[in-house]
Parts: C-alpha cells; structure tokens; sequence
C-alpha cells in the first residue's frame, strides 16, 4: 500500500552507476530518500512512475568554489572572455553601455590579457570614451585585478594610497577591492537576488545540486552572503557558505557559513600575477614574486580561533610561496592542537595550484581537503598559455597536479570558481582526465567522484553523493551523446596524448536534477 500523504516515485529504465548495485535500472524515492534499488521486473508499487528510456543516473555534481552573484551578474551581463585585444574590448563596452542609463555602472568580466596578440590593455580614459562617461568596473579572469573607467576612479578617491593602485586603471591587491565595492555598491538588492537565483538555476540545469559559496569581506559583503544561504533549496541546489575573514570562525558561524575559509587570500592570483611564487615571474617586473597576504603565525592563530568555535577552516592559495605559509602555518598549530586535530577539522586549501612533492606531503600530513578547478589547466596550462608565460613550461606543466594528489591520497573536491572559469562539471571531469601533463591524469571515475562525493566530504556529510540503499535521493539523469561505459559517460578529450585526432567527445547533457526527491530542474520546462 502506498500513503498519499508520503506519495513516493519510481523511476525506473534507466542505466544507474550505482557500483554497489551494478544490475540495477531503477530506484524508488520516498521521503526525499533512495528507499529501493533493483531491477525494472522487481520494482515495488509506486504513487509516480517516471519512465527513463534508457538514460544514464548519476549522483548530482557539487560544484566546491563558486561566486553566485557575479555567476548570474555575468551571465545576465557583460561577458568579455571573447575579446581578444584593447580595442575588442572598447567595442564591447560601447555596446554595451548603450543600452543602460546614464548613472549606471557598467559591471563586465572575464577579460584575460594572456590570450590578447599583444597583451595591451586599455586606459582609464579610453573605458571613459567608450562608456560615455559612465563608472566602468571590468574584473579579469581571475576576479584578483580589474580595469576601471577614470570615472570610477574619481568616485573612490581614497583608491589612490591603497597598495596595487595604479593611474592607468588596472588595479590590483587593496586598491582593486577598494573599487570593486564601490562597483558592486550600485548592484541593488533585488538585482541581487536574480542575479543569485540565476546562477544556481543555471547551475542545477547542468547537474548540480550543492554549491559552496566563497565569500568574505573582500569578495562580497554579509548582506549578499546571507541573501544567497536563505535561497538555498528552494527550488535550486543547496548552498554551503565558507566566509573567508582572518580571526572570523564566530563572525562566519553567526551568519550560517559551515566554514571559516574559502576565499580567506594566502595570495592573488596567477593571471593578475599577484599569486605568492618562490621563483620570479618571468613576465613580470624583474624579480617580482606576487604577494603573501598572511604570515605563518596569523594562519596558526585562525586554525585555533577555528577549532575554538567548532568551524573547518581554510585558505585561498595559488602560489607554492602561499601554499608553503599556509602549511607553516597548520605546523605551529599542530604543537598545540595535535595533528589529529587538525586532521578530522578536513581544513581546506582553495585551488593549490603549484605545488611540490614536499607540500603535497603535508596535504597528506594535515588531512587538508584541496578544492581544486580542472578548467584551470584546460584554459591556461600546456604549451604558449598563460602558466608557461608567467612561470616557464616546465613549471607550468607541474601546476594543477591533480593526478599525484589524488594518488598519495590527499582529498579532493572540484570545482569552478564561477565566473573565473564556467559552471561545466563534466568539462571539468575531462578536464582532469586530459591534463596537459600526461602524469597528472586521473581516470574519469576518478575525477567524477571528486566533483560528487568530494564535494559533500568537504562539508562533513560522508554519506552524500552515492546511489544507495536509505542515501539522500540526489541524482541527475543524463542523456549521453557519446554512450555508456562502466556506468558513466564517455567524457575524455580526444586528442593524440588520449584518444586520437579530432573533436572531443560530446558531454552528457542533463534532462532532470534531483534534490532529497524534489526536482530542481526538468528538461523543457521554463
């Protein structure tokens, strides 16, 4: 018998990757749960009966480092990852500018000089011309520096004793948070809210159904931090906070973040040359390494203030300078709170981009949670891209090295850092399938449970991200170009160094996503 007040949904011809079940091809949802799994002859009665035609089932991806309000401000607005020269750029903002009012300011992203013919950026007075005179704020990729209009510039005159400050409009470190604030001040808060509510639909239509939001004082403000956690689940993924303010575990408990990290800087980043490096930027000033934004006592001092208030803890760093400050760090306080303390806290380090053998054994060491971006090594690693004019190719062939991490051991949780790069998990479990480094590959299996069941292990709920008996019923379900093999989709590169000549393999496209039962997202439906 079935309850009507507990109607229940069989979904049922389906492929499941399910490896505890591996024959199975339907489950049962009763009460936001997995309540059966088996086989179509053997499936029980059910209030709903949604009949799959053969598509793929899988646990729904957790994206581990997104922006949501600049995810949906950039989808609904300026996106400039196309331009590719100073005076592509100009165009685009005319354009642009035109259809807003005169008082508004212009909010674009996404600019990456690296890939420009020329690498000249335009002036203060040029984004003027071209806006009309509006405020221009243009963050580039990496959201660490921005071009500004000289209107912008005359709105916050105490820009220009901030550190990174420079006349021309590219700004840096201090003087870009300076501006970006004032920026994002004109954002008013119902635009906040679509902008946000957009972002997370648009993730759940790729499969996602959890998001870590990366906050803090100098990538957003408590007010859009709070607005983003209070929409969590109604009707789109969940989203999981980390607030990221030195000596803050109590500010971030009191605003409802699980974490006291995230986007808490040990650096900048690589594309704005901010990220702390021990060996010279080679496109840089002479000798110039980036920035360390803490030392090793302020790092121990916020993993005790962490485990003081019960919070996991964390920090952004890129740079293998930072990296190295940040495990200094988590050794002074080991000498007080031991290193099984510090183990089961599952503290996490944001992207990790270079690393060595010796920071990778403390990785292991610490039980450090690495919240890594395949796309990172997709769109800026290999030969003639930005990591090898910033660090050399050698060096840039040892960033990102996902394979090594994953194999000693260390954690993983994957990601995007929207809009730094896009919402894409399956791009993203490519991606790491096809490093530009043939020994940091990972299988796709690999890769796809570090964007699922790694996602959740980062906040603590180890029994998230499967397909199993009594499990949260969080799923999506996939039509896949490409087929099936061994209960996921054929999602690797195909190129000489994995496959063989000619285009990629088409990505599964998502038709339903599933959250504790509810759908989130349907195929077709507005």
């Amino acid at each position: 018998m079935t309850n009507p007040s507990n109607p229940s949904t069989l979904y049922r011809g389906a492929v499941l990757h399910c490896p505890a079940e591996p024959s199975a091809t339907a489950l049962l949802v009763r009460d936001g749960r997995i309540a059966w799994l088996g086989v179509d002859a053997d499936a029980p009665v059910a209030d709903r009966v949604v009949d799959l035609g053969g598509a793929l089932v899988t646990p729904a991806f957790v994206d581990a480092h997104v922006h949501a309000t600049d995810t949906g401000l950039a989808l609904s607005g300026l996106d400039l990852s196309a331009v590719r020269s100073a005076g592509e750029l100009l165009a685009a903002v005319s354009a642009f500018a035109g259809g807003l009012p005169g008082d508004a300011v212009v909010l674009g992203h996404g600019w990456d000089e690296s890939s420009w013919s020329d690498g000249v950026l335009p002036d203060a007075a040029a984004l003027d011309r071209a806006a009309g005179g509006r405020r221009v704020y243009l963050s580039q990729a990496s959201i660490h520096s921005a071009l500004v209009s000289a209107a912008l510039l005359a709105a916050c005159p105490e820009v220009a004793g901030a550190a990174g400050f420079d006349r021309s409009g590219w700004l840096r470190r201090d003087a870009h948070h300076v501006v970006r604030a004032a920026a994002f001040g004109s954002v008013t808060r119902a635009q906040r809210v679509a902008a946000q509510r957009r972002a997370l639909g648009h993730a759940a239509s790729l499969g996602v159904a959890a998001v870590h939001e990366c906050g803090g004082p100098d990538i957003s403000d408590e007010e859009d931090f709070t607005g983003l956690l209070a929409v969590s689940g109604d009707g789109v993924p969940e989203v999981y906070g980390y607030w990221g303010e030195l000596l803050g575990a109590a500010r971030a408990r009191d605003l409802g973040a699980v974490g006291a990290g995230g986007d808490l800087f040990a650096d900048g980043a690589l594309g704005s040359r901010t990220a702390h490096v021990s060996a010279a930027y080679l496109d840089g000033e002479p000798g110039a390494c980036g920035h360390g934004y803490v030392s090793a006592e302020q790092v121990r001092d916020h993993l005790l203030d962490c485990a003081a208030h019960g919070m996991q803890g964390g920090f952004h760093a890129i740079g293998d300078a930072a990296i190295g400050t940040v495990l200094a760090g988590f050794a002074e306080a080991a000498r007080t709170l031991g290193t099984e303390r510090l183990r089961a806290a599952r503290h996490r380090v944001e992207h990790a981009e270079i690393m060595s053998k010796r920071l990778i054994a403390g990785f292991v060491e610490y039980g450090i949670v690495a919240s890594m971006q395949p796309a990172f090594d997709r769109l800026w690693g290999g030969s003639g891209r930005m990591y090898e004019s910033r660090l050399g190719l050698a060096r840039s062939l040892e960033s990102n090295p996902m394979g090594a991490m994953h194999g000693v051991g260390v954690a993983l949780a994957f990601g995007s850092d929207s809009p730094v790069t896009p919402l894409d998990p399956w791009g993203s479990v490519r991606a790491a399938a096809a490093h530009h480094n043939p020994s940091q590959r990972m299988s796709v299996r690999a890769a796809f449970a570090a964007h699922t069941r790694g996602g959740w292990r980062a906040v603590h709920l180890d029994n998230e991200g499967v397909l199993a008996l009594g499990a949260p019923a969080t799923f999506a379900v996939w039509r896949c170009p490409a087929g099936v093999e061994r209960g996921l989709p054929v999602v690797q590169a195909e190129d000489p160094e994995v496959q063989g000549p000619g285009d990629p393999t088409p990505l599964p496209v998502c038709r339903a996503t599933v959250l504790r039962g509810d759908v989130i997202y349907q195929e077709g439906s507005s």
